[in-house]
């Protein structure tokens, strides 16, 4: 294998003012997690705690949505119909009347902006028949996301006979990290006031950090008593994604002081780095149709420390040369982000293309002309 070593100094876009991250402050929840959109970790208090979030829960409802819309199995046009069951809800809702059908688009406004408990159930019947086959396609996907202390009940949040949901505030990171996958649900988590029912039925956002955090993206609010206040809060600056989580915390400002706190902590800790991809050479391949293959970064930017950032050492692990045939998204070396002798980031090198391997003419035909040549 070979190694290259690559100093990147970073210069007056990352100030570094300390050796190791401050303080984060006393939080008013019980449980808190920060998550660059990413998926790396940030910050975490007591994050394995199991709570209730409430409608935070329609995080995995609109995530789910936005899968389905993704793989073409619906439309934002597609008529979504309320059923006896989903207008039925109670809580917060824009009273959906048993047979009324409204588009996806508007069902996912009410869902993000009014937290529509009627309209969560509503699409989760429509995208696997009943909600409890959702709900099952809730959970199959928490477990898939390394979720490990989330079990849902329903798609809104709200309390069943004799059930609740749980889950921590690392496992709701991890899904709205997710769910940042998909741009398009901004659009709606952003939204501070609309309507649907064409201008009838007004809609107001529950989450009140939009008019007074900058940078503030979403995602979702949640309260019942059992639960006290959540929020899963997204905001980006300068290109630092990031998502804070607030679980059970005692007031509706005790929680927007918790995810302010927790955003001004991640903005002005962490940046993001992009390593430096012209350092990314080709690697010859033997044997193969094509002679080299083009390394390529799994993630294009990384999410690091700024007080580690004023001078990083990027280093190559690759290896002399491959032997075809090499399979597109294989794993072929490593780039390793260090500083000061400690190492801040690991992320694989995948090869950009197949090369496929040359047949027996082909090597035939190779030798050949290298007898002939020589």
């Amino acid at each position: 294998m070979k190694k290259l070593l690559i100093t990147a100094l970073i210069g007056c876009m990352l100030l570094v003012q300390a050796a190791a991250l401050p303080e984060m402050g006393a939080l008013h929840a019980k449980s808190a997690a920060l998550y660059a959109a990413n998926g790396q970790m940030l910050y975490e208090f007591n994050a394995d705690e199991q709570l209730q979030p409430a409608s935070v829960t329609k995080i995995m409802t609109m995530l789910l949505a936005m899968e389905a819309l993704e793989r073409g199995e619906v439309t934002l046009d597609t008529m979504i119909t309320g059923s006896e069951y989903a207008c039925s809800m109670g809580g917060t809702q824009i009273w959906l009347e048993p047979g009324e059908q409204l588009s996806l688009n508007d069902m996912l406004k009410a869902i993000a902006v009014g937290s529509a408990n009627d309209c969560a159930v509503a699409v989760a019947e429509h995208l696997a028949g009943t909600e409890a086959a959702f709900v099952e396609r809730m959970n199959t996907r928490a477990a898939e996301l390394g979720c490990t202390g989330t079990q849902f009940i329903n798609a809104n949040g709200l309390d069943g006979i004799g059930q609740k949901t749980m889950t921590t505030a690392r496992d709701l990171a991890l899904i709205s990290c997710e769910l940042l996958k998909h741009p398009k649900i901004l659009d709606y988590t952003g939204i501070w006031m609309d309507t649907v029912r064409g201008g009838k039925f007004g809609l107001a956002n529950t989450n009140k950090m939009l008019k007074s955090y900058q940078g503030l993206t979403g995602l979702k609010t949640g309260y019942i008593s059992e639960a006290g206040f959540c929020i899963s809060a997204s905001a980006e600056r300068d290109g630092l994604s990031i998502v804070a989580v607030v679980m059970a915390a005692p007031t509706k400002e005790d929680r927007m002081a918790d995810a302010t706190a927790l955003l001004n902590y991640g903005f002005a800790n962490f940046a993001v780095y992009t390593p430096p991809a012209d350092v990314l050479r080709p690697v010859p391949v033997k044997l193969g149709k094509t002679d080299t293959v083009q390394p390529a970064m799994e993630s294009s930017s990384l999410v690091i420390e700024k007080a580690k950032a004023a001078e990083l050492e990027t280093t190559l692990d690759l290896p002399e040369t491959l032997t075809a045939p090499v399979e597109q998204g294989q794993t072929i070396g490593e780039l390793t982000v260090s500083s000061g002798g400690e190492t801040v980031l690991r992320v694989p090198l995948t090869a950009a293309e197949a090369v496929e391997a040359k047949g027996i003419g082909s090597l035939f035909l190779d030798f050949w002309g290298g007898m002939l040549g020589g």
